[in-house]
């Protein structure tokens, strides 16, 4: 067996946090030298340190699945790992998106190299596009605010992984996603009720869990995974075993092939308990 899940809305809490019982269940895991894989639409250097330093992670599945990265156990920092596989976003596409964007009031999130960069205006500004104190929090750390205007970070940055938008006005979403239905060899998904996400078309967590389970010699059909939103739904339905949180959107729901509790009651841990035979997750 070998566990990917999805972070925000689903292995973490609403706070952006590991719960005591998440723990408890990664260090279940470890024991039975079973992998645990974050499989999230963050950056790497977006994935909490203490996920990374766990000895259940020895893998990471980043940006919506553009990257594959392989954690250094002497030293688990992004800066160390190594990437196995990439999915680069081409730049003419992340121009083509940008000059969609530029026209609405939107945020726009570049994505690369294991980091996310948002202009420093559009960073000052992210409390107007998300109003949840944890998930605001937890963006403007994982981002680092540049004074460039994205097509110069668009052309400087070294594997562009994937592009974001929040947006206000439904209107503007609208407006967006009709645009971004004529730009090739995108794809085009969303891990929150007021952003826009774009990679290539080949990017997606779930062609990266496919990816990684061959890379072990590990048959998908092994693989459990854990997730919540859209940009999940392809990861559920390539695991053997998909399972949603009790909060995941419906759509999702009905793509799970079972469900567990919200993120919020340790749902994840309390699943992987289960499927192990362990006492089950201290309760909160």
């Amino acid at each position: 067996m070998i566990v990917f899940s999805d972070m925000d809305g689903t292995f973490l809490t609403s706070d952006k946090d590991v719960s005591p019982a998440s723990t408890a269940a990664l260090d279940a895991l470890a024991e039975r030298g079973i992998g645990f894989v974050p499989c999230t639409g963050r950056a790497l250097t977006g994935v909490p340190p203490q996920l990374l330093a766990h000895p259940a992670v020895r893998f990471a599945v980043t940006s919506n699945g553009a990257s594959v990265v392989e954690l250094d156990p002497d030293d688990p920092s992004p800066d160390a790992a190594r990437t196995l596989r990439t999915v680069p976003l081409a730049r003419e596409s992340a121009l083509a998106v940008w000059r969609i964007a530029r026209e609405h009031d939107v945020t726009f999130d570049v994505f690369a190299d294991g980091h996310s960069y948002l202009r420093r205006d559009l960073y000052d500004r992210m409390a107007e596009f998300v109003s949840e104190p944890g998930t605001l929090a937890s963006m403007r750390g994982n981002r680092t605010p540049v004074d460039a205007e994205p097509e110069q970070t668009i052309a400087s940055v070294g594997t562009l992984e994937r592009l974001a938008m929040y947006w206000r006005d439904r209107r503007d979403r609208e407006e967006i996603l009709r645009a971004l239905a004529d730009v090739p060899g995108i794809a085009v998904t969303s891990s929150h009720p007021k952003n826009i996400e774009v990679m290539d078309e080949s990017a997606s967590k779930g062609a990266s869990l496919a990816w990684l389970c061959g890379h072990l010699g590990i048959d998908p059909a092994e693989a459990v995974a854990f997730g919540d939103n859209f940009n999940d739904i392809e990861m559920l339905e390539t695991a053997g075993t998909g399972i949603a949180v009790a909060n995941a959107e419906p759509e999702v729901l009905a793509h799970a092939d079972r469900q567990t509790a919200g993120n919020d009651e340790d749902g994840v841990a309390r699943a992987i308990m289960e499927l192990l035979g362990a006492e089950p997750a201290p309760a909160r």
